[in-house]
């Protein structure tokens, strides 16, 4: 089985979400004897040489794929420059337009893929690349290594963070750390916060705003306008970048409690915009 469980860790299911999730795995004949309902976000985790199909959808009678297993719960792929290139390329639709339709000679069938992606990779082969360790890489196999990864994919990544490694006096703290339990009960007080706010519009979530959602309901005051206006000069960010920039301010300032996005909102959702410049520009 290529799907994991991390209930301790993912947002709550709302009801109607545990319809559609529980659609999509029964036609895909996933769902265990005598399991009326999914009530746990998917977590899916597929092996780096999935092909498109499997990853998409397909077959002679279309089932659905890993993108619509995971629609509501997350995708997660592992080391991302060892997938297939044209593998990761079919993800853009998808991950722009929420669901895949799939057309064969007698149907068209359509299924929903509303999942959070979230990928991890190394900055090279060895993993050394801009640490305070010796890079063994030849600069050509690491922009060959880097390669695999396109400029439209990573500008659909809204959030990127470089890890550093870790030390052992860290690792031999006895600092009593925020539990995921902890981090679950803010998420699930977040996504209550979202779900109240677009009930009328039957979203769940800022990440399905659209632009003119996005336009209503993340406004920015003229010196937030400004600092993204010059962001966008510096980094040289997408049209796309500018929506996904909002959304993501949105969700920090309702983590914040905060009814309206403020400049250090806005300024932490920016910041998670660099990682793609740092090594890709």
């Amino acid at each position: 089985m290529l799907a994991k469980r991390i209930p301790t860790i993912l947002p709550k299911l709302s009801f109607e979400e545990s319809l559609e999730v529980t659609k999509i795995h029964s036609i895909a004949g996933n769902l265990e004897e005598n399991t009326p309902l999914v009530i746990e976000r998917p977590f899916r985790s597929p092996h780096h040489t999935i092909s498109k199909s499997s990853l998409i959808g397909g077959g002679k009678i279309p089932k659905p794929g890993e993108v619509s297993l995971a629609h509501n719960g997350v995708l997660f792929l592992d080391e991302l420059p060892e997938f297939n290139k044209e593998v990761l390329e079919v993800l853009r639709g998808p991950l722009e337009d929420r669901k895949v339709t799939l057309s064969r000679v007698l149907t068209t069938i359509t299924y929903p893929c509303n999942f959070m992606l979230v990928v991890s990779m190394n900055p090279c082969m060895c993993g050394y690349y801009g640490s305070d360790k010796p890079c063994k890489c030849s600069m050509e196999s690491i922009r060959r290594y880097r390669g695999k990864i396109s400029g439209p994919m990573l500008d659909r990544i809204d959030v990127q963070v470089e890890v550093n490694s870790v030390k052992y006096e860290k690792l031999n703290s006895k600092k009593n750390e925020e539990t995921s339990e902890e981090i679950r009960k803010r998420v699930n007080e977040t996504r209550k916060i979202q779900q109240e706010r677009y009930r009328k519009y039957n979203i769940f979530s800022n990440a399905e705003l659209t632009p003119q959602l996005v336009e209503k309901y993340c406004k920015i005051n003229e010196e937030s306008k400004k600092i993204l206006e010059n962001a966008f000069e510096k980094l040289g960010l997408s049209a796309r970048a500018y929506g996904r920039i909002l959304k993501l301010a949105r969700t920090i300032a309702d983590m914040d409690k905060q009814e309206d996005i403020q400049k250090n909102h806005l300024l932490e959702a920016i910041s998670y915009r660099n990682l793609d410049k740092k090594y890709w520009n």
